[in-house]
């Protein structure tokens, strides 16, 4: 079954002046515009597109990439704005339209929002919405603590950023477990700290336990081995100026120290921590 707003494989089936047809099993024929034929196919060919509606709900397919497609949680800029709503630029010629119903706010041109994007059931038009809240999955999620996932940067609170994960479920990651600059739209992975009873998720960007130490060591050395064997942080320096420069916490770069320090690699003094130099005994101070 073809899936609109999305990527399918479709087989070519009939050549015309102005593109191919591509076969669209019971939703007909499918025109794939001249300006997405590959310089070289063969009848018969299977074709990697993505299928949407053109300016006349006709349906059409492209070989270019969008931002997003059906099913999807994106953070899309306003082209333009008409009487019924507003049209978002989502990598393809025909724009993604949000009609005001589905805005939290009256939407500005070349401003940003985070959408859901989907197809309305009386229209058959793939539209987006701003509402994402009603599109969330409410069910609680299976997660084990410290398992990796894909967040999308929602939107600032009091209490830290909303975060939406992996496309699917509602997560915050609080203020105080933010080590580096973010912001709306951004995506990145983070980490399960816990699944509450509510099904609302805890996250950190920076691994958690014994994996997030070992993450930072292997960072920490690295960062030794480009800057001649030194670095001026040692355990006792300023939580600012550790977050400042490595975007971990002050306990998460302790304990790195600790674990490198036990494993002979390097010196901690009071100038700050050096990378030890093989055959040298170990010092601390």
């Amino acid at each position: 079954m073809i899936k609109i707003g999305d990527y399918n494989h479709l087989e070519i089936v009939k050549e015309v002046d102005f593109g191919l047809y591509l076969d669209g099993d019971v939703l007909g024929e499918i025109l794939l515009p001249k300006r997405y034929v590959p310089e070289k196919y063969e009848m018969g060919d299977v074709l990697k597109v993505f299928v949407y509606l053109d300016n006349e709900e006709r349906l059409v397919a492209t070989t270019e990439t969008p931002l997003c497609k059906v099913g999807d949680f994106a953070y899309l800029e306003v082209a333009w704005v008409n009487q019924y709503g507003a049209f978002l630029n989502w990598g393809l010629m025909k724009d993604l339209f949000c009609p005001f119903r589905e805005q939290k706010k009256k939407m500005q041109v070349g401003e940003s929002y985070i959408v859901y994007v989907y197809i309305d059931e009386e229209t058959y038009r793939i539209v987006a919405s701003a509402k994402v809240d009603k599109f969330l999955n409410e069910e609680k999620p299976e997660y084990e603590r410290g398992q990796e996932v894909e967040v999308l940067i929602w939107q600032k609170t009091d209490l830290g950023f909303k975060v939406i994960v992996d496309n699917k479920y509602s997560g915050l990651i609080y203020e105080g477990q933010i080590f580096k600059r973010i912001h709306t739209g951004d995506r990145m992975k983070g980490y399960v700290n816990q699944v509450r009873e509510d099904g609302k998720i805890d996250i950190a960007l920076q691994p958690t336990g014994r994996k997030q130490t070992l993450d930072f060591s292997a960072t920490l050395m690295q960062y030794l081995r480009e800057h001649d064997g030194f670095c001026d942080l040692g355990d006792k320096s300023d939580a600012e100026d550790i977050k400042y420069r490595f975007h971990v916490s002050k306990k998460t770069y302790k304990k790195a120290i600790g674990e490198l320090y036990k494993r002979r690699l390097i010196d901690i003094t009071d100038e700050g921590i050096q990378l030890r130099r093989k055959g040298e005994k170990g010092k601390r101070r």
